[in-house]
């Protein structure tokens, strides 16, 4: 069972990011965003993204890094292929991840959401290994965070429709639900 002390799990591996900063105050966190990424696009291999998320990425290194150029981006979380956890950010604080967004009558999601990264693609189908890990994670996050509701736990395009498409068509809701 995954284990979250003082904001952080204990069976993640913490590459700290400087993108957060403190969530409005009296906030509570009731949500849950799920993305994709992979970087470069469908590459699996090395540490890009965690470079991203820690300001270190060489925007040089491939041609689709130019867009990302300058950006100052989180997630609370990564989960790889083999279903390894990585953190950035506390927990209790603001995660960069969803942009401009709304879900429901609420604008500016990382507000009060956690934003889990999938190590994947909008089209790929993600691995078991990360549906156990993402189980296990989302399970603990209920725990924790006993205000979210399964209802507020979305993807990056149910906030961000027409911007976001991610996790994707690849992503199974009903293998997640079904086995929290």
């Amino acid at each position: 069972m995954y284990k979250i002390l003082n904001g952080w799990f204990k069976q993640s591996r913490k590459l700290a990011s400087p993108n957060y900063d403190l969530r409005p105050e009296n906030t509570l966190i009731d949500a849950i965003i799920i993305h994709s990424i992979s970087m470069p696009l469908a590459c699996y291999e090395g540490d890009d993204i965690s470079q991203l998320f820690t300001n270190q990425l060489d925007c040089d290194k491939a041609p689709s890094y130019a867009e990302v150029r300058g950006l100052k981006v989180s997630a609370h979380l990564l989960i790889r292929r083999t279903g390894e956890l990585i953190q950035y950010v506390d927990l209790n604080l603001r995660a960069w991840h969803a942009g401009k967004s709304c879900l429901g009558h609420r604008e500016k999601c990382n507000d009060f959401s956690i934003g889990i990264e999938l190590e994947g693609t909008d089209q790929s189908v993600f691995e078991t290994a990360q549906y156990d890990t993402l189980i296990e994670v989302v399970k603990a996050l209920l725990i924790y965070f006993p205000h979210i509701s399964k209802e507020h736990i979305v993807g990056h395009s149910d906030v961000a429709p027409g911007r976001k498409t991610d996790p994707g068509t690849g992503f199974d809701w009903d293998e997640l639900f079904s086995r929290l």
